[in-house]
């Protein structure tokens, strides 16, 4: 299953590997469709590749991390 979800990282976790850990932690497979990052605030638009309860657990460890996850409306053509 593929989701895609708009991410804003809080400036503390801007020089984080967040989406590294969460990949590896929850076999998510992550595509940056688009990025935009400065010194305060760091948004993304990712594709997330994977089964779907691991999709969910790593939402919700971003989230917990204090991650802002929007899901993203649309299809998306495999």
């Amino acid at each position: 299953m593929k989701r895609r979800v708009k991410l804003t990282f809080p400036p503390n976790l801007i020089k984080e590997p967040v989406i590294f850990t969460m990949a590896k932690q929850f076999k998510v497979m992550p595509n940056i469709r688009r990025a935009r990052v400065t010194e305060t605030v760091g948004e993304m638009i990712l594709e997330l590749d994977g089964a779907d309860d691991d999709i969910e657990k790593g939402i919700h460890w971003l989230k917990e991390k204090g991650v802002d996850v929007e899901l993203v409306e649309g299809d998306i053509i495999e």
